[in-house]
């Protein structure tokens, strides 16, 4: 019985190099070391996004917040965005279109 090989698919890892440029992986489907890093960062990065998403929600039911810990919270959360920008990129880029919207010939 003979096998076809598996497709290498590219993946946008949940990083960027030393110049702030995306970082890519070709791997096999069923992944590899790299690829479940790669998971447990992103994973990582979901988690620190619902924390951080409480935090504001506590901040900003608070009586008194001062320009400081907006200023503080808008930069993690503008961190946090990114981050989850490129996880949203990186899985997109991994679903396989299966079906044609409506109105696409």
């Amino acid at each position: 019985m003979s096998t076809t090989p598996e497709e290498p698919i590219r993946r946008l890892l949940p990083w960027t190099n030393d110049l702030n440029h995306p970082c890519y992986l070709v791997t096999s489907p069923r992944g590899g070391y790299v690829s479940r890093l790669a998971d447990r960062i992103e994973a990582a990065q979901l988690g620190m996004a619902d924390d951080l998403l409480e935090h504001a929600k506590d901040l900003l039911d608070g009586e008194k917040v001062t320009e400081d810990q907006l200023r503080f919270l808008i930069a993690r959360m503008g961190e946090s965005m990114t981050d989850l920008r490129r996880i949203a990129v990186s899985r997109g880029e991994r679903i396989p279109v299966t079906y044609e919207a409506d109105g696409d010939n």
